[in-house]
């Protein structure tokens, strides 16, 4: 999309860009893909020219390919990134319990999927459309550097952004912009609303002037594009962001076949604004 080329090629020039590719011309990037873990409701996929079809826990999801939920109540898809590798444990809800609580010989009440700790996790929420354009990594022999490109066409997302290392890039495109992220816990809106719970991101976008501007939005702060209005988090956001990268980031659903107790997921609360 012609607007999101001149939004990133913006954020470059401004120097606002929060990581740097240009170094790792030296290296072979490896392809990774993204694993589904858990689906509440109904959601399929596309790759190019290939129609609709049903997603399934368990897939593997390929740079390339655009996710679509349903738009019933409650729906969503939750996406580990990075190769999609993981561990599954048994164990209570991840909300009644710390991580220093997890046992592996807990009672099997929950079957989960416990993240390793570099991966990044996305809820893709109900009446969503998300493509997911680019998930590399490379090994430049003193750390991994990876390239993650999301392209939020409709809907919105949560995402849990763990520690980057130095030169990784994780950006998400919107219909009016492009949002750079790092070690973030972030909920962002197609509309062009961004509410940080950690960490920190740019988002550059196309003001009412018609204008390629940026916005610096740091924990604890709301920024709305529509408006160009950056504000502090209400506290029942704090909360809610908190609990969502603690779902996430713990344990997730790998199947309905393996839940055996019932699907322990965070609400958002019913005072919260949204677009």
């Amino acid at each position: 999309m012609k607007t999101n080329r001149s939004l990133l090629n913006g954020l470059a020039a401004c120097g606002l860009a929060l990581a740097m590719t240009s170094t790792l011309t030296a290296q072979t990037a490896i392809q990774n893909a993204a694993r589904v873990v858990r689906i509440r409701g109904t959601a399929r996929y596309s790759t190019g020219s290939m129609g609709w079809r049903p997603l399934s826990v368990g897939d593997l999801v390929k740079p390339g390919t655009t996710i679509q939920t349903s738009n019933a109540k409650g729906a969503y898809v939750d996406l580990v990134l990075e190769g999609g590798e993981g561990t599954l444990a048994a164990g209570p809800s991840p909300m009644m319990m710390t991580p220093a609580d997890f046992n592996p010989s807990t009672p099997p009440t929950y079957v989960g999927y416990h993240p390793s700790s570099p991966q990044n996790v996305v809820r893709i929420f109900a009446n969503t459309a998300l493509g997911v354009d680019k998930l590399s990594a490379t090994d430049t022999g003193a750390g991994t550097v990876s390239e993650t490109e999301l392209d939020l066409k409709v809907g919105h997302i949560f995402t849990n952004v763990k520690k980057m290392t130095a030169g990784s890039k994780y950006e998400v495109k919107i219909p009016n912009g492009v949002a750079g992220i790092r070690g973030t816990t972030m909920e962002l809106f197609s509309e062009g609303v961004i509410k940080i719970g950690a960490g920190a991101a740019v988002l550059a976008y196309v003001n009412g002037s018609g204008q390629v501007a940026t916005e610096n939005v740091s924990a604890g702060e709301q920024f709305d594009a529509r408006t160009g209005t950056l504000t502090s988090l209400p506290v029942t956001d704090e909360s809610y962001l908190k609990d969502m990268a603690r779902e996430l980031s713990f344990m997730t659903p790998i199947g309905t076949a393996a839940i055996i107790s019932p699907d322990f997921t965070v609400s958002r609360p019913v005072s919260q604004n949204t677009p």
